[in-house]
């Protein structure tokens, strides 16, 4: 199964969009605080529909809390416009965790230079500033599941 990890969303319609993807494919969704907003928001509730009682969810209240949690299940692949590898360059595997910024600043910069073998961008053309992040996440997830053949989807 793979994991999504959003770092301090702030938009409310983009988690909830993204945790309808990752019910529909079978994905956790991390999320890491603060957030921008409530997660019973009527926002987030109706962008994910009725699929918040499929939806496998974990909170944790900053990044230091998620690693130390995580650290040893899975490797990371850090989404940021800053990173020089391509997300189609590298090679997925079950419990990989696609981890992704919030909508104002991406991720902090130590995660993407400091660890710049797990940091993967979108490609997009240089003068434009990036993707929605839901679009962005749904990118990521489907080129990992791609490169998987996921049997668990039809």
């Amino acid at each position: 199964m793979l994991n999504i990890v959003l770092v301090e969303p702030e938009i409310p319609g983009n988690t909830g969009n993204i945790s309808r993807t990752c019910a529909v494919v079978g994905a956790r969704l991390h999320l890491v605080e603060p957030l921008g907003f409530s997660i019973d928001e009527k926002h987030v509730v109706r962008a994910g529909l009725d699929y918040w009682n499929k939806l496998e969810l974990s909170v944790y209240p900053n990044l230091d809390d998620f690693f130390e949690k995580n650290n040893k299940k899975g490797r990371f692949w850090f989404f940021s416009t800053k990173a020089s590898k391509k997300h189609s360059d590298v090679s997925y595997q079950d419990e990989d965790y696609l981890v992704f910024g919030k909508e104002s600043a991406g991720l902090p910069e130590y995660l993407i230079y400091g660890r710049p073998d797990e940091a993967v961008r979108i490609p997009m053309r240089d003068e434009l500033r990036s993707l929605n992040l839901s679009n962005a996440v749904a990118v990521g997830v489907y080129e990992a599941l791609r490169q998987l053949d996921y049997p668990a989807l039809r």
